[in-house]
């Protein structure tokens, strides 16, 4: 789920949001889904997904100005077995809470900006999972916003 070259997850349990609420995760994926649509977005596929070497991860595949993004949020690990749910739930708020942050920003810098960590490489993996060498082969020359503030 997560890219070899991502440093050591923390325990679930020193970040924020643990055991902060009781929503179940998946009301947080379809609010993070309700914010990317509300704008303008469409989202493709959503997921969970499991394995016992990397862990879990949330997925979120979506489409914004016809452009592809990939969120992939971690489930961290927890310091006791039984605190899988909380984890979920703690991932799950995360990733709403990303997204829509990201959303507010895109209603000023526009959703490329905004959502750029999580644009979708040609390989499918996010761009923040990538060398800045791959990103730069792949994206090399965006264009540029309008210096009129025009639609980007």
């Amino acid at each position: 789920m997560m890219s070899e070259a991502r440093c050591q997850l923390p325990y679930a349990e020193d970040v924020p949001y643990w055991k902060t609420g009781s929503s179940s995760p998946e009301k947080w994926i379809q609010g993070a889904c309700r914010q990317i649509e509300s704008i303008g977005g469409r989202v493709e596929h959503e997921a969970f997904a499991s394995n016992a070497y990397q862990g879990s991860a949330y997925c979120l595949v979506f489409f914004v100005d016809g452009e592809q993004y990939r969120i992939v949020w971690p489930v961290l690990p927890t310091k006791r077995p039984g605190d899988a749910l909380a984890a979920r739930r703690q991932a799950a708020t995360f990733l709403f809470h990303d997204v829509k942050a990201k959303c507010m920003s895109s209603l000023v810098l526009g959703a490329r900006a905004a959502f750029m960590p999580w644009r979708a490489l040609p390989d499918g993996r996010p761009a923040c999972f990538a060398t800045f060498g791959e990103v730069r082969a792949t994206f090399p020359a965006l264009p540029l916003p309008p210096p009129d503030g025009g639609p980007r």
